[in-house]
């Protein structure tokens, strides 16, 4: 467990590619989180297997919120007070947030039955199809589609009119429905806000004192992840802030462009002194 009462919530996604090196300057951030004694729980749409190798490469051993807020994944001793509810999921423990597969999948075949909407989940495709879909490498492409939690599809044929109908018809039936680029995902009940709670009370519980919690992302995330958290940073690549969410009642996030030299000792120095 880190010295400092700071914990920073960093949205990974838009900082870290599925293939190819991080954002320039962000590996170096994380090293001085690190030796600040600032711990940093990253949060992504990916799943676990797709995280490996960024864990690896760039030595990140604390939590991370995987499958877009469907679970908290821990290294085992990272705590030493347990959660209330685990699963055991690969070499993590797991909090879970959202209902596990297949529920998922089956929901996703009901709002397809129920909407007349064809789609094509990526569980369905040979390994020629999944790499012709995803353009990805093999080992990449298949590791896409081992999720935990949440179902990875495609629309086939879909207008945005049958999309959008798609998508109410699943918020109708209270399931979360979500664009990753040329992918789609749906997954039952999961929640940035819960998987964030769960991971403040943890740390309030090892530290001894309340966590102040940082959220730091690009605005695709922002929606989900600032509410939740007393402070905020957003990585962007104009000046405006407009529909960004704050903290209710607190205060407007505090705005970095995005591929500035000087945007990570910035956010560091703010982090830090939790000036904002």
């Amino acid at each position: 467990m880190r010295s400092s009462t700071t914990v920073v919530f960093c949205a990974i996604d838009n900082l870290i590619p599925v293939s190819g090196k991080p954002l320039m300057g962000f590996p170096e951030f994380l090293e001085s989180l690190t030796e600040a004694g600032i711990s940093c729980v990253w949060l992504t749409s990916r799943n676990r297997h797709q995280l490996d190798s960024p864990l690896r490469k760039l030595g990140h051993t604390g939590p991370f919120i995987a499958e877009g807020g469907s679970c908290v994944y821990l290294a085992e001793d990272y705590f030493h007070l347990k959660p209330a509810r685990t699963l055991r999921l690969g070499r993590f423990i797991g909090i879970p947030v959202a209902t596990a597969l297949p529920v998922a999948a089956e929901a996703l075949d009901l709002v397809a039955e129920e909407t007349g909407i064809t789609v094509v989940p990526l569980r369905s495709l040979t390994p020629r199809e999944l790499i012709q879909n995803t353009g990805l490498p093999r080992t990449e492409a298949e590791s896409i589609r081992q999720r935990d939690f949440d179902e990875l599809f495609f629309f086939a044929g879909a207008s945005d009119a049958d999309i959008e109908k798609f998508r109410k018809r699943a918020a109708h039936l209270k399931f979360s429905v979500r664009r990753h680029g040329s992918l789609w995902s749906l997954a039952v009940n999961p929640s940035v806000a819960t998987c964030v709670r769960e991971l403040r009370k943890l740390y309030d519980r090892a530290l001894h004192t309340r966590a102040f919690s940082i959220a730091l992302s690009t605005s695709s995330e922002a929606a989900e992840l600032f509410p939740s958290c007393e402070r905020s940073i957003l990585l962007t690549d104009h000046a405006s802030l407009e529909g960004v969410p704050s903290t209710p009642g607190g205060p407007t996030p505090k705005s970095l462009p995005l591929f500035s030299g000087e945007t990570w000792s910035l956010a560091l120095d703010a982090i830090q002194a939790r000036h904002f």
